[in-house]
This record gives structure tokens, C-alpha cells and sequence, in this order.
């Protein structure tokens, strides 16, 4: 039994080790949202699963930050987030989680208020918390993982 489980073993960590597996990984990227700002890609499509890097408020047209209201900020996020997943053939609806970071928990109520007019039908799972400092001192960060049909 234990031969078996070290074969079954070995085999799997070849699979998951072969050029296969690797050439599964693809990078999505658009320029209709911002370029990234450090060393990570806009996404990674894992099969059929999307990992979508975390959105700040950055004009993807202008290239200048947006330091208005939480709800600008928001919508702006979102927009930029949209574009990613339509880069890879994705709609809003395809989210299935979020991990909303907020600099001030007290404008919760107001980001949700934008965050549910681009998740209306079966909203997906999400986390927010509130963090000491974002990136370029914005008020929200998002970050989304979506799974093609």
C-alpha cells in the first residue's frame, strides 16, 4: 500500500511539475486599465480560473490617480476591473470572489452602495477589511477571482 502511495505521489508532483502544467498559466493584461505598478501582471488565467491583481483608482486613459470620494474611487476600481476580465472574455457576472481593502471602515456603507450596482445577480463571496495604508493613498483597493463557464 505504501509502494502505491509513493507512486501515486511521485506521479502527481511530476504533473504538476511538467511544462503542461506550467503553459497553463497565462498572463492577461489591457490597456484599458492601468498598467501594473510593480512586478505582477493585471491577471493570471490558471486553467479556467482568472486571478485578477488588485485594482486602485487610476484613470487607465490619463494615467493619473482619481483622490476623489470613496465612491468615485470605487467606481473607477470596478471600471478598471471590468475591463481586465472582458480582456479575457469576462463579464462582471463570472466573479466569484473579491477582497475589497478599505483605508477608512467608515465609508463601507458608500463603497457597498457603488460595489452593488456592478454585482446585482448572484453577488460573489467577498472579504473587505481595513488596512493601515494602500498604494498611492487611495481609500480602496479590489482585488477579484473569476472562473470561466
Amino acid at each position: 500500500m505504501r509502494m502505491w502511495s509513493s507512486i501515486v505521489l511521485s506521479g502527481l508532483v511530476l504533473a504538476l511539475a511538467s511544462p503542461v502544467a506550467a503553459q497553463e498559466k497565462k498572463v492577461i493584461s489591457t490597456p484599458d486599465a492601468p498598467q501594473a505598478i510593480g512586478p505582477y501582471s493585471q491577471a493570471i488565467r490558471a486553467g479556467k480560473t482568472l486571478y485578477l491583481a488588485g485594482q486602485i483608482s487610476i484613470d487607465p486613459k490619463t494615467k493619473q490617480l482619481n483622490t476623489g470620494t470613496i465612491e468615485e474611487q470605487t467606481k473607477l476600481v470596478l471600471e478598471n476591473l471590468k475591463a481586465v476580465l472582458a480582456a479575457d472574455g469576462l463579464t462582471m457576472d463570472h466573479v466569484v470572489s473579491t477582497s475589497v481593502f478599505l483605508k477608512d471602515l467608515n465609508e463601507f456603507a458608500k463603497m457597498n452602495e457603488v460595489y452593488g450596482t456592478y454585482f446585482k445577480n448572484a453577488p460573489p463571496a467577498r472579504a473587505t477589511v481595513e488596512v493601515a495604508r494602500l498604494p498611492r493613498d487611495v481609500k480602496v483597493e479590489i482585488s477579484a477571482i473569476a472562473v470561466h463557464p
